[in-house]
Parts: structure tokens; C-alpha cells; sequence
């Protein structure tokens, strides 16, 4: 059995949180490389991963990921997550989301305190900017420089000390989680590559309320997209504390996030090789 691990030109390999994972897959008679997306590919199964250069070449990759009907996660649940006004659906359902705001240019009703606006298409940080509370004129300039639509959310103050936490579901089970120091401070800069921002990443545990709010998102996200969490073959869902400590949705990652194996036990990288071999079989 052949997958492809999808990815960008400027990383050809990842960006090595997946280099166990290729030993795993070859354990269990699964044959696994990598292919930069939007090329010819013939597996039997493709999973998006460091594809993410995609908000440049949107149309592009969509297009792409239509044309693969074995793919991982599918085109249709990729087409719903990769514009992050899917957070207004999920708070329609009851998720308990960091309040947000859609943005285009000309808006003016920005929240008190500080502020966060970011394009709604987008990934490891670029274009997001924390603005301090009542400077609505950068807040407006970035809007305008950015050119697109934007969320705009009021900044978890306990974020900076508490960071985010990213619960790691494979085969829509839980898996492991990881923590993300805070993001947006003075002195974060871009990986050498300028995909992301970098990031200090550390193991955790994550409390019951965070994995109760975890899984009630993976069930929401189910019911919208029309795919049973099983046939999701990875996701994480990103939580951050709010004001008064209890978990809020950031984001829902189901397009092409790390997925932090390099901070996870042993295991992990076993447990996403036997939720491939099912992804395999029920195919």
C-alpha cells in the first residue's frame, strides 16, 4: 500500500515532525513518501500535511484536492475548514468560540481592550496582528493592507501565560496533546522558510473540561461537513482560556496542521499508522 504525504516546494520533506511516521506506516506494510501538491500523484492514499503555502494559491489547491478522491482529510471537509468563518458555524452549534467578528474593509466595530485581527485564510500566524486596545487605526490599516476578509477576536489575556492547547484526534480518537506558548508577542519571527511563525512547543495533559469541549467540537464538525469522525483522519482542536479560565475554541485544524508528534509519546506515531491502515480499509 502507497501514501503520499502532500507538501509544499519550500519543504519537500515536512518540516520533520512526521520523520517517525514513516517508519510506522513501513511496520505495518505501508509504503510512505512525499509529493509537493499540486503534481500528478498515484496512491492509495493522500494526507495533506505541510501544504501550506496554499492561502497564496487557494483556487489552485482546492482545485487540486478535488481532483483526489483518496484524500485525507476529503475535499469537501478541506473546502469548509480552510476559511475560518467555519468558527460562526461551529458556534451556531453551540461550540464554545473566542468571540468573533467578520471583517472587510470599511469595519469599525472593533472590541474594547486589545485585539487580534487575521485574514480568514491563512495558517502559521501570517497576517495575524494583536493590536493594543483603542488603536483602531492600525487595526484598519492592516485590514486594508491585508486586502481580504479578516476575524477579528478580543485577546486572551491568559494566553500569555497559560498558552494554547492543541488536542490531537486521529481516526476521531483522541490521541495526545501539546502546548503552544503565546504567538503574538514583540519578539515572534518566522521560520527560515517564512510559512510559519515559530513556535515553543511542550507536551501536556489536558484538564476534562478541555477534552469535554474537544470532543463536542469534532461531533459539531461531523455534523456539518456530513463526515463521521472516524473518517477524519486526523484533527486538532485549538483551545485557549478565557477570562475566567474555562476553555474557548481558537481554531479547528482539519486541512494540514502539525500535529506535534515530536512532543507526543512513543505511541503516537503507531497510533496514526493503525488509523491510516483503517483509512485504508474502509476505502
Amino acid at each position: 500500500m502507497k501514501v503520499l504525504f502532500a507538501t509544499c516546494a519550500t519543504l519537500p520533506a515536512g518540516d520533520g515532525d512526521e520523520d517517525e511516521l514513516v517508519d510506522a506506516l513501513a511496520e505495518v506494510g505501508v509504503h510512505a513518501s512525499w509529493v509537493a501538491w499540486g503534481t500528478p500523484v498515484d496512491a492509495d492514499l493522500v494526507v495533506l500535511r505541510a501544504t501550506w503555502d496554499y492561502p497564496e494559491r487557494l483556487a489552485g489547491f482546492l482545485a487540486w484536492c478535488d481532483a483526489r478522491p483518496a484524500l485525507a482529510n476529503p475535499a469537501g471537509v478541506v473546502r469548509w475548514n480552510t476559511d475560518k468563518s467555519y468558527l460562526f458555524d461551529l458556534a451556531r452549534a453551540g461550540a464554545p468560540v473566542v468571540p468573533t467578528a467578520l471583517a472587510e474593509p470599511g469595519f469599525t466595530d472593533w472590541p474594547d481592550g486589545e485585539f487580534v485581527v487575521k485574514p480568514t485564510v491563512g495558517g502559521g500566524s501570517r497576517g495575524a496582528l494583536r493590536v493594543a486596545a483603542g488603536d483602531h487605526a492600525t487595526a484598519a490599516r492592516h485590514l486594508a493592507e491585508l486586502g481580504v476578509r479578516a476575524l477579528v477576536q478580543p485577546y486572551q489575556a491568559n494566553v500569555d501565560v497559560a498558552g494554547e492547547t492543541a488536542l490531537v484526534f486521529l481516526g476521531g480518537h483522541y490521541s495526545h496533546a501539546f502546548a503552544k506558548g503565546a504567538m503574538l508577542t514583540p519578539d515572534a519571527e518566522l521560520d527560515g522558510s517564512g510559512l510559519y511563525v515559530l513556535e515553543r512547543l511542550t507536551g501536556a495533559s489536558p484538564s476534562p473540561a478541555q477534552r469535554r469541549v474537544a470532543e463536542d467540537v469534532l461531533d459539531a464538525a461531523a455534523a456539518l461537513t456530513g463526515v463521521p469522525r472516524h473518517e477524519l483522519l486526523y484533527a486538532r482542536v485549538d483551545l485557549v482560556p478565557g477570562a475566567d479560565g474555562s476553555p474557548l475554541l481558537l481554531e479547528l485544524e482539519l486541512v494540514e496542521p502539525s500535529l506535534g508528534f515530536r512532543q507526543a509519546d512513543r505511541g503516537a506515531p503507531l497510533r496514526f499508522a493503525s488509523a491510516v491502515r483503517a483509512e485504508l480499509a474502509r476505502r
